[in-house]
């Protein structure tokens, strides 16, 4: 065991221990966390089973020698394998909510948890959204999340992988959700019908020429849900092709394609994108109205 954990007593001298570590391997985070710091309190905090909004005290905890063990055993893993963090521990967070995870979906991270919890405000009025629809929803973290901030409005979620809604069905059911999210196993939009006042996507938007290039983290998770044509905007394309038959009339499409939004401006320059600027980090969210397609 590396002698600075083995030595560690408290929760925060394990946090500095570990950081040390993953810092040193020169690790890739982006998964939940952006630095080594954070990436240590979350995997010393879920070893010790402690929970992220309690107070400083924490830090003060004796940890034991068997969770010493197992912050060891979960840092070798991580530095060894490259593998991100939501999937050693096999939990992530979003919009405030923990989220089962694993190698079927994608870690949730988008930055439109920053737009969810205060109800899309103030672009979208929250007493006319009756529907939303989620496109690609993976792990369902965003539907999940639109249901909650939401408690009246129906949701509809697609995804064309089984395994990644069958991940968001467990999700759904801790969540209390299932009698209003429904899951839909289909390619984008094939087959949902009706009116939508808020539609909401997190696609695919890498461009596949830079597959050899990401770094090892993201390996571990499906390409399907990372990559979209040369580039990266094939599946943003579909949809901005699709949300006109399916929003409201002053309904909103909420459309992340992060690196890409300068060229998906480029690639539809008679659309007035409304770019969102976020507090917590996080780019390439556009917003755009019905009455704009």
């Amino acid at each position: 065991m590396n002698e600075a954990i083995a030595n560690a007593a408290t929760v925060g001298a394990q946090i500095d221990a570990v950081e040390t570590e993953l810092q040193a391997a020169g690790l890739f985070f982006g998964h939940g966390t952006d630095n080594p710091r954070d990436e240590a309190a979350a995997l010393v905090y879920f070893v010790c089973d402690l929970e992220h909004d309690g107070d400083a005290s924490a830090y003060q905890r004796a940890v034991s020698d068997a969770e010493r063990a197992e912050i060891r055993q979960l840092t070798d893993t991580r530095i060894k394998t490259r593998t991100p963090l939501a999937y050693l521990t096999g939990e992530a967070w979003f919009a405030g909510l923990r989220f089962r995870v694993d190698q079927r979906v994608l870690v949730p991270r988008s930055p439109l948890a920053e737009l969810i919890v205060p109800q899309f405000s103030p672009w979208v009025e929250p007493g006319n959204v009756r529907r939303i629809l989620e496109i690609g929803t993976g792990s369902g973290c965003i539907a999940i999340a639109c249901a909650h901030a939401f408690p009246d409005a129906e949701v509809v979620a697609t995804d064309i992988s089984a395994d990644a809604l069958a991940v968001a069905a467990a999700n759904a059911a801790d969540h209390g959700v299932t009698g209003r999210l429904r899951l839909v196993e289909t390619d984008h939009t094939d087959g949902v019908d009706g009116s939508f006042d808020l539609i909401v996507s997190n696609p695919p938007y890498v461009p596949v020429a830079e597959e050899a290039a990401i770094p090892a983290e993201y390996r571990h998770e499906p390409a399907l849900g990372l990559y979209s044509g040369a580039d990266g905007l094939d599946s943003a394309r579909r949809i901005l092709q699709d949300a006109p038959l399916l929003l409201s009339d002053q309904g909103v499409l909420a459309l992340e394609v992060g690196a890409q939004w300068q060229q998906l401006e480029q690639a539809f320059p008679h659309l007035p994108f409304t770019w969102v600027e976020f507090g917590s980090g996080g780019e390439g969210v556009a917003l755009i109205f019905r009455a704009d397609l």
